[in-house]
């Protein structure tokens, strides 16, 4: 396990409120929600360039993004 320090966050009645209710219902505690949250906000990758999410070869433009409605 990852050791981690204790730290104090004040926080709004309604966001302490809206944590405690998230946390219900995903089974999980207020901490994890934060630490997840932490995570995504401010501890994101980097990103480094475009990302291909296909593989082979292109078959259309976006141009004609709007053809494979053309035949039934």
């Amino acid at each position: 396990m990852t050791p981690m320090v204790k730290t104090q966050v004040y926080f709004q009645a309604e966001e302490l409120e809206a944590l405690h209710t998230a946390a219900d219902r995903s089974g999980r505690s207020v901490a994890d929600l934060v630490r997840q949250a932490v995570r995504e906000v401010w501890l994101r990758p980097e990103v480094r360039g475009p990302v291909g999410l296909w593989d082979g070869e292109l078959r259309f433009t976006s141009a004609d993004h709007d053809s494979i409605y053309d035949e039934p």
